[in-house]
């Protein structure tokens, strides 16, 4: 009797062997396989696909281990090796599997992803085929629920979803197949297209971000089913107030910190974290941080981005004031023409020839104009310093005191009152050292308020100042010292008269034309004020209305006038100009940037937030937001994570200690946006190489 076909009372054969479970995914089959502990990952599918003889391309397939969650992708590693024994259960199956993706213009693309590659990895393959620079900006989200609608069946969600499905698949690299591929070809190396080359030909105009290249199908009637991503490039505008009506909106601070639950981990696999074939995930921007942004070369980066910034102030994530959100309703109505000028214009001249010596020419002159700004810059020999009568205020509770006028000047990174201009070679009346400090914006155009709020770091807190300015040309140089100053810059800075001048440039876009008769008429038919104003602000004008009129009509017959006084300031703009200003503007918003999280602090006693900016961590009170201390990465020693107890402790310079516990989400996210930001500081234009995921991988997985 041969002594292999003996069983033993633990499961084993006589001869060393044991059976194993495999089932193949794609035939619904389970095989199983006699093997011992010797055999190695790559020995047992070479059994396994002699063993099911299906003529079939397996070169994707890979063994996963539903029990320990992991992938077997180590075909020279051992089963024993492994740990893996009789009473496994392994599953082969493709790498690459069909996910649903809501880009951030909230349309869905149906992509194929590899599930098994790390998170990170497989985002900076979506943004290669999307044409998307700087994948390092992107993660994938899952989607967030609303706690204040009850439970649908998933038909509901799926038929709601459908509504925003973009029509046909992105790209179609063969016949036969309807999905988009993403990912390289097998043996060919992978480098980011993310990071700046001297060599990169522009593929966009810098005017309007449409194509250079006449060939391209990019505005057909069906632009994704050409195979090119062209179309993420255009801003399609909302075509039902029903869609928006049905977007989840964040009441409070409590849920915006609860959406950032949902962010994936960036150092392991889509099957690892439970993701599903089809499942839809959010791919957006994550990091609010972006790099060299430029007309010639991101059109879709940019369009994108416009849409993250459109959809966040639509549904009410970051907060702003009624003439903010005029003046972003007048941006994106004078988009939505031009998108679709642009559109028609380059299907009647689709034959027409780029001269590429213009072209090259041109830029060249672009180049070259930018480089003076160094030389001009290098004769400042000294460092500016503002000067003026400015009203003080300090804010305490029970005090009737109101503003005080001070002979102010700002040196370095400082502002010093005196009583008086006569007075100001003496001692100060108030200093205060504005490093690392926060600045708020507080402007009423209409009111001719133009306030700056600082938070100023002391050792108890934050000391709260603010600053009246008599009027806009001096709100814009004193707010970009201000901000300056707070990331210890001087005004000797290349960035300051950048910044005043957007600062002018975002107050400019608000004013209102009080003459109606430049409003052209032949506009005011086709704009839908619902779809380009925020819930919050719609409710606010019915309420006002109502006391005089309850009609639909006159509702939006107001709203309509104030967008379109609006639209004059911005009416001359190209098409990538107004998403540049539309982006602008958006980041010039006082919540532009923080990422909330619930926490508890160590030695407090209830729930707070800890908001994460890209160059900052800030202790922010749970239900008024109002930051309570703020602490500067570029002042930070180290971090670290205690995984047990799930405590992140950031430590900083003069002995500074901050500990808290994220109460309602996985501390590893918290601890990868302090380290993503990191990695992102470290960018710089002269860089030529391929994206440094290792570096990434070090700075934010924690156990690297």
């Amino acid at each position: 009797m041969a002594l292999d076909g003996i069983r033993m009372p633990d499961g084993c054969y006589a001869d060393g062997t044991w059976e194993l479970s495999v089932h193949v995914t794609d035939l619904n089959r389970d095989v199983t396989l006699r093997v011992t502990g010797e055999v190695h990952i790559g020995g047992v599918m070479l059994k396994l696909v002699e063993k099911l003889d299906v003529k079939k391309d397996w070169s994707d397939h890979a063994l996963w281990w539903e029990k320990k969650r992991t992938w077997l992708l180590k075909t020279h590693w051992t089963l024993d090796k492994y740990g893996i024994q009789a009473d496994a259960k392994l599953q082969f199956t493709p790498q690459h599997k069909l996910l649903r993706l809501q880009l951030p213009n909230m349309k869905y693309v149906k992509v194929k992803v590899n599930f098994s590659d790390r998170v990170f990895k497989a985002v900076s393959d979506i943004c290669k085929t999307f044409n998307i620079r700087h994948p390092e900006e992107l993660s994938l989200l899952k989607k967030p629920r609303d706690p204040t609608k009850k439970k649908k069946k998933k038909l509901d969600d799926q038929s709601e979803d459908e509504a925003l499905e973009l029509e046909g698949p992105l790209i179609t690299p063969g016949p036969g197949t309807d999905v988009l591929y993403i990912g390289p070809l097998k043996g060919s190396i992978y480098s980011s297209p993310g990071l700046y080359s001297k060599t990169m030909t522009p593929t966009y105009d810098a005017h309007d971000g449409s194509p250079l290249s006449p060939t391209s199908a990019w505005f057909g009637d069906s632009a994704l089913s050409e195979g090119n991503p062209g179309i993420l490039a255009v801003s399609q505008p909302i075509t039902s107030p029903e869609i928006l009506a049905k977007m989840f909106k964040p009441q409070a601070l409590l849920d915006k910190a609860k959406i950032n639950q949902g962010w994936l981990d960036s150092s392991r696999s889509l099957m690892e974290q439970d993701v599903k074939e089809n499942e839809a995930l959010l791919l957006r921007f994550k990091y609010y941080s972006f790099f060299d942004l430029n007309p010639k070369y991101d059109a879709i980066r940019i369009n994108q981005l416009y849409e993250q910034a459109k959809w966040a102030i639509l549904l009410e994530e970051i907060e702003c004031t009624e003439e903010e959100m005029m003046m972003f309703a007048a941006l994106q109505y004078h988009i939505n023409k031009l998108s679709i000028m642009t559109s028609e214009n380059h299907l009647n001249n689709s034959d027409k020839e780029v001269d590429e010596v213009d072209a090259a020419l041109s830029d060249l002159e672009i180049t070259l104009e930018g480089g003076k700004t160094s030389t001009i810059l290098g004769d400042i020999t000294s460092i500016p310093e503002l000067a003026d009568y400015i009203k003080v205020f300090k804010p305490k509770k029970l005090t009737l005191k109101g503003y005080k006028q001070y002979w102010c000047t700002f040196k370095d990174t400082s502002i010093s009152c005196y009583k008086s201009k006569e007075e100001s070679s003496g001692t100060p009346a108030h200093q205060m050292n504005l490093r690392g400090c926060e600045v708020t914006p507080d402007v009423n155009i209409s009111g001719q308020k133009f306030n700056i709020k600082l938070l100023i770091p002391v050792a108890e807190g934050m000391n709260e100042i603010w600053l009246r300015c008599d009027n806009e040309k001096q709100y814009a140089h004193w707010m970009a010292a201000c901000r300056l100053a707070s990331k210890g810059k001087t005004m000797a800075d290349s960035s300051y008269n950048v910044e005043v001048q957007n600062i002018l440039s975002f107050l400019k876009m608000q004013h209102l034309n009080p003459d109606p008769q430049l409003i052209p008429e032949q506009i005011t038919t086709d704009i839908n004020p619902e779809c380009l104003v925020s819930p919050r602000y719609l409710k606010k004008y019915k309420n006002k209305q109502e006391k005089g009129c309850k009609k639909q009509m006159v509702i939006e017959g107001f709203i309509t006038a104030r967008i379109l006084e609006a639209h004059q300031n911005v009416a001359q703009m190209s098409l990538i100009e107004a998403k540049m200003r539309f982006i602008q503007a958006w980041q010039s918003l006082p919540e532009f940037g923080i990422t909330h999280f619930i926490a508890r602090f160590q030695g407090g006693k209830k729930e707070e937030l800890i908001g994460i900016a890209y160059n900052r961590l800030i202790r922010m009170d749970a239900s008024t937001g109002d930051a309570m201390k703020t602490w500067r990465f570029s002042n930070m020693k180290q971090w670290n994570v205690n995984w047990e107890i799930k405590m992140v402790t950031v430590e900083f310079a003069d002995e500074v200690r901050l500990s808290f516990i994220c109460t309602e989400v996985d501390c590893k996210v918290v601890h990868e946006f302090i380290g993503g930001y990191i990695f992102l500081s470290t960018r710089a234009k002269d860089q030529n190489e391929s994206l440094d995921e290792e570096m990434f991988y070090k700075l934010t997985s924690g156990w690297v």
